[in-house]
């Protein structure tokens, strides 16, 4: 499929000259298009090593407003990244709404050498593949305007090249050692490109073979492309029908997976002391196994207003050593945060390895909170569930291991806490308006929870149902399930 990379395009100065300022005008005009815009820009470029690709972004840079574009080039792993997800590294880059983001080095590159020097299989390869489809789809139909675009040359020219910098004194520091062992490989890597970019070339996210061994025919077709990527694409979501944002309302079964918890469960205080005790003991151990271990653990608490969240959490920070552990409270999304795709800020607060992060709420508030009170659409709170399991394989397939408590009450036991909230001074903070208006929609919140649950649930990533209609039997049930869950994965 290089082929047509391979035809020996050039400019002459005069005509690049010439074809400069309109191709200028075309970028600024699109970046102040995309400034007032909804949507955000990602260019990646990717391709033969020695083919111009950082020359590239420095033309490109000449000619746009700089102010409003944020380069990455990422090559070998950091060791914080590397204590993270591999995609961490792409998500906590991605830029804003109104802005363009150029990566050189992006998440085609690892498994693309991986598979050319034959460390991973077709099988490895494939997964990933279809996991940048996904991704990609996701960032898609977030509003992220992605121009893919590989740089193709002969291995004849890539040579030519890359002799012909290291000749030159002031130059020579652009080639490294890796970019001769990579062209020694040329033909393996060229395979697999090819699988790569026929796999992953979909409609909102085509791939644009440029062909590289001229640096004025490559840099102006980066510019054109660019330019008309934006603003076809801003053009195409301008037309269409706006989408209506409605609250959805579902009804429960009569019988479902909550309405089936035996609330009635509690724990005297003698033995709720003993087995407080005994589980803070244990989780201050396995805790530190983490580290010992290299693992990290990301705890999610989910549940009505008032089922006792903060509770249960307090119980188990206060046995970890706090410099091992992140609280993050989550909220309404800030404007920072409303300007990157939805699970772009629990992505930022992932743990390093040996760490935990506790998550009072969490991105289960796509298909809870934002499907009820109508934040997102129908479409956007739908597809939500394929993407919420593919971002918690990124974490088990890391080796994080991954714990979600759904903390059961009845609309009785809620109106009996809402009430002593609002008549004890110290509680009063925790009970608002907004509280009483959820109240309200008890039986739509249960039927999204069931569907929720059943939806999302998996071996490596399982819901553990905790009946708290009382604190302390729900205190209990969480920290022994930790205990649980982080004997059987630490060993």
């Amino acid at each position: 499929m290089f082929e047509t990379a391979e035809v020996g395009n050039k400019i002459d100065k005069a005509d690049f000259e010439k074809a400069l300022p309109a191709l200028r005008e075309d970028l600024l005009t699109a970046q102040r298009e995309l400034a007032a815009s909804k949507s955000a820009v990602v260019v990646l470029l990717g391709g033969v090593e020695g083919a111009g690709k950082a020359e590239a972004v420095n033309r490109l840079l000449e000619w746009v407003d700089a102010r409003g574009v944020e380069t990455h080039v990422l090559g070998e792993p950091t060791d914080e990244e590397r204590e993270r997800p591999p995609m961490w590294r792409f998500w906590r880059t991605l830029p804003p709404k109104g802005r363009m983001g150029i990566y050189i080095g992006t998440w085609y590159t690892e498994p693309i050498v991986e598979r050319a020097f034959g460390r991973i299989g077709e099988g490895r390869f494939n997964l990933a593949m279809d996991h940048n489809i996904a991704f990609e789809s996701m960032l898609s139909k977030e509003g992220v305007i992605l121009v893919k675009i590989w740089f193709h040359a002969k291995a004849s020219a890539v040579r030519k090249r890359l002799k012909r910098l290291e000749a030159d004194p002031r130059k020579r520091w652009r080639v490294n050692e890796r970019d001769w062992k990579y062209i020694k490989r040329y033909d393996d890597f060229r395979a697999v490109a090819e699988t790569a970019i026929r796999r992953t070339s979909i409609g909102t996210a085509p791939w644009h073979v440029v062909e590289a061994s001229d640096p004025r025919y490559r840099d102006l077709t980066v510019g054109r492309i660019v330019a008309d990527t934006i603003r076809e694409r801003l053009a195409a979501v301008a037309a269409a029908p706006p989408v209506k944002r409605a609250p959805d309302m579902p009804r429960p079964s009569k019988t479902n997976i909550l309405r089936n918890l035996d609330l009635t469960l509690k724990l005297g205080p003698k033995e709720y002391d003993r087995g407080l005790e005994a589980a803070q003991s244990k989780i201050n151990l396995l805790t530190r196994k983490l580290y010992e271990k290299q693992r990290s653990l990301i705890l999610l608490f989910e549940g009505p207003d008032a089922a006792g969240k903060g509770g249960a959490i307090r119980r188990l920070t206060a046995s970890m050593d706090a410099r091992n552990y992140q609280h993050v409270p989550v909220a309404a999304p800030t404007d920072e945060e409303r300007a990157h795709p939805y699970l772009w800020r629990f992505w930022r607060a992932l743990p390093r390895r040996g760490r935990v992060t506790i998550y009072d709420r969490s991105w289960y508030g796509r298909v809870l909170v934002e499907r009820i009170e109508g934040f997102c659409t129908r479409e956007e709170w739908s597809r939500a569930f394929v993407e919420i399991n593919l971002f918690e394989e990124d974490l088990t397939n890391f080796g994080t291991i991954v714990l979600k408590f759904w903390l059961a009450i009845s609309a009785k036991e809620q109106l009996r806490r809402f009430k002593e909230r609002q008549v004890t001074p110290y509680k009063q903070y925790k009970i608002t308006e907004e509280d009483w208006r959820n109240r309200a929609k008890w039986e739509a919140y249960e039927a999204a929870a069931v569907d929720m649950i059943d939806k999302t649930s998996c071996r490596n990533a399982p819901w553990i149902l905790v009946e708290a209609e009382d604190k302390n039997w729900a205190r209990i049930k969480v920290m022994e399930a930790v205990v649980a869950h982080l004997k059987k994965a630490l060993g």
